[in-house]
């Protein structure tokens, strides 16, 4: 019986060791994020965003990096954002409108970042971000990725329309059903996970809900996609929120890791009808 109870304990402990180390990573992650300084800007408007990564939404901690920051227009063409500017705190980007009226779809590009490793050795699960440092030989890896994120938002210039919020159906994203400057309380937001453009089930979406100010933290809640990978989001407030999705998969031959951590994150606003 002290065998068995031995055992026990032990598998308990490294369990219990490798809950706390993933929920301690968990609480002091970065969440990416892209926020536009107005949604609904005129057709010619100089376009301004912050990128950046943040525990407290919208304030930035650390930059987003140098990426292709890109606006996609109301008839699909792509520009890219003329002036990105790396701030240490944050990303400043922006682009003056051509002047076509509809909707334009607002992105990052890919960010990619620290490559992370486990393993267990001796009873205890060690993680690691420096790509340098493998674990010793013999040593069971527990997984081995890359982080690979993107954040988006849309913002309108007069009517809306739905060519820029098409999915471009590669990697992860948030493919809006109900159009997403036109979100209002008491309505749901409708939306598909999709992972190169396959609907992803039982899939957790976290989503935030920003006050705005340097007062007050921000509210969240967790939902799930349904069998087709459809959320509908009841909005019983207004503000500015976040959308957060995070996924393991396969990444590309050559990449540095045999993994990446997708993170996807989606900034939209809800306005009082």
């Amino acid at each position: 019986m002290s065998g068995f109870l031995n055992t026990f304990f032990a598998r308990a402990s490294r369990a219990l060791a490798c809950a706390g180390l993933m929920l301690a990573g968990a609480a002091q992650a970065h969440t990416p994020y892209l926020l536009p300084m107005i949604f609904d800007p005129a057709p010619d408007a100089v376009l301004s965003v912050d990128a950046g990564y943040a525990e407290k939404f919208f304030l930035s901690e650390v930059n987003f990096g140098d990426t292709r920051f890109v606006i996609t227009t109301p008839d699909g063409s792509v520009l890219p954002f003329g002036e990105v500017h790396q701030l240490k705190s944050r990303t400043v980007a922006e682009q003056k409108l051509p002047g076509a009226k509809g909707t334009y779809r607002l992105s990052t590009g890919v960010r990619l970042g620290s490559i992370f490793r486990s393993w267990e050795q001796d009873g205890k699960v060690e993680i690691s971000r420096d790509g340098s440092k493998t674990p010793p030989p013999g040593v069971k890896l527990l997984s081995h990725y890359q982080s690979h994120s993107v954040s988006e938002a849309y913002v309108t210039a007069g009517a809306p329309n739905k060519r820029a919020v098409e999915p471009t159906l590669q990697g992860l994203e948030i493919a809006p059903v109900t159009h997403p400057n036109d979100l209002f309380t008491g309505e749901k937001f409708e939306f598909t996970v999709l992972f190169d453009g396959k609907p992803l089930a039982g899939q957790t979406v976290d989503i935030y809900r920003s006050p705005m100010d340097l007062g007050s933290e921000h509210t969240s809640a967790s939902v799930k996609t349904d069998a087709q990978g459809r959320v509908a989001y009841a909005m019983t407030q207004p503000g500015v929120y976040l959308a957060l999705v995070r996924y393991r998969g396969a990444a590309p031959q050559g990449a540095a890791a045999p993994m990446y951590g997708y993170n996807y994150t989606l900034t939209f606003r809800v306005l009082t009808p």
